[in-house]
């Protein structure tokens, strides 16, 4: 029994390794994308790419890249979806990249830190739920993700894309 354990260990350790390997490779890919866009639109920044958490992060940065970020980061999460169209046409897998422009996503994931802590502290102190206004995929992660570390209170996703939105209520 112990031979088969470890045998059916083994394959596991491969394949996570194999799956690094393969992310690094998505975020080489995202970067040389990436790169040939800024190089069609005139624009200069520095191009990063990583594995972090278990998928590929590609970030951009330098001056005057707020036009490929656009209003509420819409243009930033087109570039990210034509990025992860890229990474599939050379791969053959779907890709969950994330895309990072100026360091938009790290200061947004801040400012929804912070709404999420409000709607939590109005949930707590009035008892009534709140709903949160229509939000990307990547921001209603990063809300769930500080309401679900609160105790106490529960979120969770309603209505299509592009309304889907948040309620924060108390915890049942």
């Amino acid at each position: 029994m112990a031979a088969a354990d470890s045998a059916t260990e083994e394959p596991a350790k491969t394949e996570t390794a194999t799956s690094d390997g393969d992310l690094f490779r998505q975020s080489e890919i995202a970067a040389d994308y990436v790169e040939g866009l800024l190089d069609i639109l005139d624009y200069d920044g520095d191009i990063d790419e990583l594995v972090s958490a278990g998928r590929p992060m590609v970030e951009v940065v330098g001056g005057r890249l707020q036009p490929l970020v656009g209003q509420r980061g819409a243009t930033l999460e087109a570039l990210q979806e034509l990025t992860r169209l890229a990474i599939f046409r050379a791969t053959g897998s779907p890709s969950r990249l994330l895309l990072d422009i100026g360091g938009y996503r790290a200061s947004r994931r801040k400012e929804l830190g912070a709404v999420a802590r409000n709607a939590v502290e109005k949930v707590k102190e009035h008892g009534d739920a709140v709903r949160l206004e229509p939000m990307s995929a990547f921001e209603r992660k990063c809300v769930h993700d500080v309401v679900n570390a609160i105790d106490g209170v529960e979120s969770e996703s309603e209505g299509v894309e592009p309304n889907r939105r948040i309620i924060v209520r108390p915890a049942e």
